[in-house]
Order: structure tokens, then sequence, then C-alpha cells
């Protein structure tokens, strides 16, 4: 392809010498923040740079440059951390953060307002834990997440060991990380050439993510992926993988050919050839997908144009060999595993964070009662796709003592929250996101409170119905398959998705478009009685909705 046909950012990686770029030179500068071009390479290194939108407007007054500071993610595989390197986060949060760590969705941590002149020394402490950023953004493989719940046994460890290898195969290999962040000896980027034989000088057209899950456990909301791999238990050995493809849940608000998609079956695969099957779909999309419009460069467009049966083909040519068929799926949960979880001589603390923001606040000490309790007993740390965290890998006696001092603390076992509040997700959004275009973590509190008293006022306070907002369209809180969607428009409206199941299988519909923030509850409301009333015997508020349609919902709001 010429590079009169190639996106910006295509040029920008083909030209970045193996993501090496301006790098080096501009950490060595007195400015405060990082070229355009350099700001595409950087994102490869786990790193976006960001401004302090609160302080946009005031500083554009004062004829001052923006207050630029940088967000670090981190790529921690299937989210398993120890307790040191928990508290090198919790560290750094404080020394060059903004005193807040951020529990993604895709199970690892983000740090935000991290300052130029400090990116290098927090890249380097996290690398000595470790753990690494390369991977944690960019046109690559991302965090690789799986199921949270810290299971013991031979199929859940082959499972484990699968996933690493996995991540090791897909992860970039070009030297220019050792480089820049660790000082490493440089090589000659051609030296690179040849050992970036999966992603070449132009890595992928767009993100690319792999998820896995256990089959009939669906807390990892496996259909989101761009590959989806869930293991089939034969006794306690691995049965094999069945493989999904072609999930995404970006879209651009202005543009009605972009939408969420959500994974099809593909293939069966035994666990010998995994990894191949995987690197095979990965180079189809390298080499077919969109690097012209960024817009259309996930693969779910890819699979949408072509269709399975021709990427089953090009997979088999690649492989040169038949697939077996994907195994039928069957689901029976996808909530996150949260609650004091007993399992043989061991006792899991399965912890709910609000919006995965670990903080302290008035009278809720979470960050300062975590890292102590991490410190004083050494659990297994396991992030979850829905933002949550378990300490894991407890004695009996430990975990009772752990739950009682943070209970000391105000910080209580999931029980103690509604059902709604346990499945609501929301991204950053403002003031750091530089993709929003309305609030989404900083009110979603105030949302969630307004639906409880509604659904505690209509008797349907126990009613477990999955609630996610974003700040804009591009959809990282998965807020398509949630049973509520709230999507930001422009600042304070946001689009109201209605009717996706609990088994994260079916996306929702848009149901209203442009809602104020304060008539969004009010808005749902005779929805929700409508729920109340017609619901059948254990059908589930998104069953419903998809059920009676679209129509028939709006058919139940007033007109103003």
């Amino acid at each position: 392809m010429s590079e009169e046909k190639l996106s910006k950012v295509e040029i920008i990686k083909k030209n970045s010498r193996f993501l090496r770029g301006s790098l080096q030179e501009e950490l060595q500068n007195d400015a405060s923040h990082f070229t355009e071009e350099a700001v595409q390479v950087l994102k490869f290194h786990g790193t976006y740079q960001q401004d302090d939108r609160d302080l946009r407007r005031e500083l554009t007054k004062q004829g001052k440059e923006r207050h630029y500071i940088m967000m670090i993610r981190a790529r921690i595989p299937g989210g398993v951390l120890s307790a040191d390197q928990y508290l090198v986060f919790d560290r750094l949060a404080d020394e060059y953060g903004n005193g807040t760590m951020r529990i993604t969705t895709r199970q690892t941590f983000q740090l935000h307002g991290v300052l130029k002149r400090n990116l290098k020394s927090t890249i380097r402490r996290i690398n000595e834990a470790l753990i690494t950023t390369l991977g944690g953004c960019g046109d690559q493989v991302r965090n690789t997440v799986g199921c949270a719940h810290p299971h013991q046994g031979p199929f859940e460890d082959a499972v484990r060991r699968d996933l690493l290898r996995l991540v090791d195969e897909t992860s970039a290999k070009t030297n220019a990380y050792h480089e820049i962040w660790l000082d490493g000896e440089r090589v000659d980027p051609e030296v690179d050439r040849a050992r970036e034989t999966l992603y070449g000088e132009t890595y992928l057209p767009r993100k690319f993510k792999i998820g896995f899950a256990y089959e009939g456990d669906n807390c990892s909301d496996v259909y989101s992926n761009d590959i989806g791999i869930v293991a089939h238990r034969d006794g306690e050995n691995v049965a094999g993988y069945t493989l999904l493809i072609g999930g995404g849940m970006g879209r651009t608000a202005s543009d009605k050919e972009t939408h969420p998609a959500l994974a099809k079956p593909f293939a069966f695969v035994t666990p010998g050839e995994l990894v191949d099957v995987v690197k095979a779909i990965i180079t189809i999309q390298r080499d077919h997908g969109n690097r012209e419009n960024r817009k259309f460069a996930r693969m779910k467009y890819l699979v949408e144009s072509r269709g399975i049966d021709w990427f089953r083909e090009e997979a088999e040519r690649r492989l040169g060999k038949r697939l077996a068929p994907p195994r039928e799926l069957v689901w029976h949960s996808s909530d996150d595993h949260l609650g004091r979880i007993e399992d043989g001589d061991k006792v899991h603390l399965g912890l709910y964070v609000e919006n995965g923001r670990i903080a302290d606040k008035p009278g809720f000490p979470l960050k300062s009662a975590l890292a102590a309790a991490i410190a004083k007993y050494r659990p297994t740390v396991r992030l979850t796709t829905q933002q949550n965290l378990i300490l894991a890998d407890l004695a009996p006696e430990a975990a009772d003592a752990l739950q009682a001092e943070l209970a000391a603390q105000g910080i209580r076992l999931p029980d103690a929250y509604s059902p709604v509040k346990l499945r609501s997700m929301a991204c950053p959004a403002m003031p750091t996101c530089g993709l929003a275009i309305a609030e989404s973590e900083r009110v979603f509190p105030k949302v969630v409170e307004r639906l409880e008293a509604v659904l505690a006022e209509l008797g349907l306070a126990e009613e477990p119905i999955t609630v996610r907002m974003t700040g804009c369209a591009n959809g990282c809180a998965r807020p398509y398959i949630a049973e509520i969607g709230f999507v930001g428009r422009v600042i304070g409206k946001y689009d109201i998705f209605l009717g996706a199941n609990v088994a994260g299988t079916r996306l929702n519909a848009r149901f209203c478009e442009m809602v104020p923030f304060d008539d969004l509850v009010p808005t749902l409301r005779p929805v929700l009685e409508l729920y109340r009333d017609e619901r059948l015997p254990g059908e589930r508020f998104g069953d419903f909705c998809h059920r009676v349609g679209i129509e028939r919902l709006k058919e139940a709001v007033p007109v103003s």
C-alpha cells in the first residue's frame, strides 16, 4: 500500500524505527510534553499523554500552555500480582502520580498524573518489580485478560500456563523499550526487523485484545475481545479451547457505519495448537486490516466484511491444516467473583472497588487500608475485568483478621452493597482522558444512587441489573453489553442503551438519545415500572427489554 493511502499514524509507525521514534531525545529535553509524532510511539510503551482538562480554560485565559500529564498503563497478564508488586504501584501513585490507582477493565493498573520528567523513573521502577508497560497501549496485543477467580488445580494451572505462553509469543520483540526506559544496550533497528516477525515495522492496524474464560463463567466478557479463548475442561485436564473472533466495543458517535460487535465462534483448538492458531489470526489482521481509516481498523470490521468462512480458510492456508469447528458454549454466570470465597485450605476476599479507583477519601481510606493489609498479610492480588480486586491465598485466620481490619476502616465486603452497585462500571473520562466528551466516573456514583432509590421504591432493590457509563462512544467500560448503558454524547448529555443479556452474548440497542444527566434515571423509571408489572417469572431486566422491544419501551416514556 502506498504512503498516500496510509493513515498518518501508520506513517509514524513505519518511520519509528521499531518504536524508537524521537522518544530518547525528547525525554532529555526540558519540554513539559512530547511532540505529536512521539505521542503516537509512546502509546506502544504503555503511556498516553494527557492534560488536566479541569485547568484548560483558565490556563488558556492566562495565556499558558496546558498542564500536561502522563497516564501509565502496565501489562499484568490475567491481572495477577504479588503483594510486593502491588505495593510498588501504591508507592508510585503517591510519589509520581495523583495519589490514586485505577483498576482497568483490562485487568491492569493505570497511574494518572505523572509528569514527563518523572516518566522514565516511574517505568523503570515498574520494570524493577518484574512488570512491563510494553503492550499496555498501542497497535499491538494488549494486556491479555482472564477469569480472576483464584481457582486451584491442574486445569486452572494449565490454562494459566497457556495464557502466559501466549502473552510471551505475542509480545513485541523490539529492543527499543529496553534502550529507552532501562538504558539497555542500543542495537541497530535492522536487528529488530529480524526479531519482530509477528508485527513487522508497522505493527497492527489498531489495538488488539485477547481474553480467556472458563466455559460457563463469562466474568471476563470474553465476547468483547478481538479473540476470545474459552477453555473446556476434561476432568483435571484442558480438553482444548473454543476460539471466538471479531469482538470490539468501540464506535464513533458521528459515524453510523461504526459499531460495537461481539466475537463469533471460529474454531476449536487443542492446547498444543493454541499459540500457532492465534498468531495466524493476528497475521491475517496485520496483512488485511484497514490501514487507511482508523475508524475501521479493528479486526471486527475485517471479519464482518470478509466473513467467518473466508477468515477460517485463510487461517487454514497459513497453518497448512484444517481447523476443527467450534464447540457449542453454555454460560452459567458472568458475575465478578466477590465476597468471601472458601477454597480448600485457602480463603480469598473479593472486594468491590467503585469504578476501579483505589484512593483515600474522607472516612474511607481505601488505598491506605489496602496497602497496610497487603503489606501485613501478603496475599496474592488479583485484579478483575470488572474493576474490582481479590485478596487471594490467605489462611483462614489471616482472612478473618484482614477482614476485621478493613471493616474497622469502613471497608466492607460486597454483601453490604446493592446488586446494581456491584454490577456497575464507569470509565475515567474527565479530567484526564483526552477523548471524553462528557463526565463518567465522577458523576456515575450519583446515577447509581438515584437508580438504587427508584429500584427500592418499585420493589426491585434486589434485581441484579448491570449498568455502565462512558464519557464517549469508545466503550471502554463495555456499555454496549450492559443491561443499561449510558454513553456520553456531549457535555451533560447521554444516549441510553437497553437490552443486553447478562451472559454478555447479546448487544443492547439505543433507547434514547441526548438525555440530560439529571433526566437519566427519571427517563428509565417508566421502563422499570413496565418491567415490574409485565416481566415473566425469573426474567432479567435486559431480557425483558429485548423481548418487548425498544419501540414498546419508548411508548412507556412520556413525551416531554
